[in-house]
């Protein structure tokens, strides 16, 4: 439902901590959208051969899965995105990303906020 909550305000940010299968994980949970907006901008500052291919592929991505699904429309959502991303490693260090997508099948826990 939180997913859904921040679809309906694409410039929304919420502060999420998700338990998946590599452990914690935790950034602002942001609308799809958004992500996707930005996953291309950072697509396009990507230089050297090819780079051009880039920009088009995150809307290639969403066309593909929709094809997929046979253009179905979905009563709950099927992604979970992430800007400002971290997990946290048996070691205790932090992995951090600037954009994440998951399943939401393969969270099995949430928490609203973020360790300190």
């Amino acid at each position: 439902m939180l997913v859904r909550l921040v679809e309906q305000e694409p410039e929304a940010r919420l502060p999420v901590t998700l338990i998946i299968a590599g452990g914690l994980l935790h950034g602002d949970l942001i609308a799809h959208e958004a992500w996707k907006s930005d996953w291309a901008r950072s697509l396009r500052d990507a230089d050297g051969p090819g780079a051009k291919l880039l920009e088009r592929f995150p809307e290639q991505v969403d066309q593909a899965v929709a094809e997929k699904q046979g253009h179905i429309a979905q009563r709950l959502p099927q992604w979970i995105h992430l800007r400002d991303a971290a997990t946290v490693t048996g070691a205790g260090k932090q992995v951090l990303m600037p954009l994440w997508r998951g399943r939401l099948t393969d969270v099995s826990g949430w928490s609203l906020g973020k360790p300190e």
